[in-house]
């Protein structure tokens, strides 16, 4: 038998624990950045017209597809592509996803985890650093939801 003491600590303890956001959705790629570790910022990811959309359902299965959005590329530029879908996992601050397609095989081989946090109404997903040209570089891609719809 519960004392009401034990009952009132077991109900204080669960409103203290933070519940584990809702990312069920659709989502909107609204801004991304790239900064080097040294703190200098980096060319912005997908170029500086982003698009994206993320979409997450209630049944643990995802989709990602951004792109350079803008109409023409400078000469010699080329666009921007990835997309990629599995099924994840999201535990509150890390969102990880068991890739089975994707656009670029050599590039998707494991896992993709993403931290997570949010700001508002916006969820910042931040891969793990990568090296671009010699350069240790940290990500993040701000997502706005346009629906709460699991698709």
């Amino acid at each position: 038998m519960t004392t009401p003491s034990a009952g009132l600590a077991a109900v204080l303890n669960a409103e203290a624990a933070p519940a584990t956001p809702n990312i069920v959705g659709v989502w909107r790629l609204a801004a991304a950045t790239a900064t080097a570790v040294d703190g200098k910022k980096m060319a912005v990811p997908y170029g500086p017209r982003g698009m994206g959309v993320v979409t997450l359902t209630s049944d643990g299965r995802m989709m990602a597809v951004l792109c350079d959005g803008r109409a023409t590329l400078p000469e010699g530029t080329s666009r921007a592509y990835s997309s990629y879908c599995g099924n994840y996992t999201f535990d509150g601050g890390t969102l990880t996803t068991v890739v089975d397609a994707n656009s670029d095989p050599a590039r998707f081989t494991a896992p993709q985890v993403r931290k997570v946090r949010f700001e508002g109404d916006r969820m910042i997903l931040m891969p793990p650093v990568v090296e671009v040209g010699g350069v240790k570089v940290t990500r993040e891609l701000a997502w706005e939801r346009i629906s709460t719809a699991s698709l």
